[in-house]
């Protein structure tokens, strides 16, 4: 029987973390490296080795995934001292989990192969929940003989993949994804309040949407949230706008006129500087709320995922 490969996991935040615990559930050597010791400890208490360095996990590997907040850390954990290219062989698998923009990963890319380490880009779509579960999708971009040889680590974390052709084609779709996630969450916060304000049971409302032509998974999972106060989604207000600038930048390359994304990342800039870059995504139809003082509030619905 063929050894299992084993995988560095750089970047434990609330995606990462996740989809490292079930790389190990899996039953694949986990090194793991974080900047915070206690995701490490939670890592290394699942069966997960600890390393030093982004080097270490890498150099003890062999091959490295990572999970990142945008594509500076991605290029510091990269080629920066102790970095991922100082510790993995040539030959090794740099698999990309992170959201990046497409000229982005197609420059870390270049580095990787000037190092003679091999690229993956693989970002994941549908929510930290489905991460926890095994359930979330990946989007690949890379060669397809490659793709095959991490498929059973990537099949570990995701229920589903998608190869979606050379590098750079997995990011053009998780940008379209994702920009799609956002218009719909201001759309959904919109439909939330009309029902309030025409005096419906919210919580009769949100099952009517969902079993409607108006529905979308953003609704049937983030509305959840918003109907309960916690907006507790795992995604920054910052997050979203890294993403909608990205897909903001491909339009502009390619002469879309993205009316629909352009306002809605107005809004989130909006968002951004009532509550924080740091506060939850889910928490920009609070806008509407407080613009309105009125509360989208329901009994019944989960304050996570």
């Amino acid at each position: 029987m063929t050894q299992p490969l084993a995988y560095a996991f750089i970047g434990l935040g609330h995606l990462g973390a996740n989809l490292a615990a079930c790389l190990v559930r899996g039953g694949f050597e986990v090194v793991v490296y974080d900047r915070n010791p206690e995701t490490v400890e939670h890592l290394v208490a699942q069966g997960a080795a600890a390393a030093k360095s982004p080097a270490d996990a890498a150099a003890r590997a062999g091959n490295a995934i990572t999970c990142l907040p945008s594509p500076r850390v991605s290029e510091a954990v990269l080629v920066g001292p102790d970095g991922l290219l100082s510790g993995l062989p040539k030959g090794g698998t740099w698999i990309e989990m992170s959201t990046n923009g497409r000229d982005e990963i197609l420059r870390l890319a270049d580095l990787a192969t000037e190092a003679g380490v091999y690229t993956l880009e693989c970002p994941v779509t549908g929510g930290v929940h489905l991460a926890a579960e095994g359930k979330i999708t990946a989007l690949v971009g890379g060669d397809a003989a490659l793709y095959e040889r991490h498929r059973a680590a990537i099949e570990a974390m995701c229920a589903r993949a998608f190869l979606m052709g050379p590098i750079g084609s997995a990011a053009v779709i998780k940008v379209i994804t994702n920009m799609l996630a956002f218009i719909h969450l201001v759309a959904a916060g919109e439909a939330l309040m009309l029902a309030r304000k025409g005096g419906l049971d919210l919580a009769q409302a949100y099952h009517a949407i969902v079993a409607s032509s108006g529905n979308s998974f953003v609704h049937e999972t983030e509305s959840q949230l918003v109907l309960n106060g916690s907006y507790d989604i795992g995604f920054t207000m910052d997050l979203a706008l890294k993403d909608l600038g990205f897909a903001l930048a491909m339009a502009q390359e390619g002469g879309v006129p993205l009316d629909l994304a352009a306002r809605v990342n107005t809004i989130f800039q909006q968002g951004k500087v009532a509550y924080g870059g740091d506060a939850w995504s889910t928490m920009i139809v609070k806008l509407l709320e407080d613009a309105t003082a009125t509360d989208l509030r329901a009994p019944g619905f989960p304050a996570k995922l």
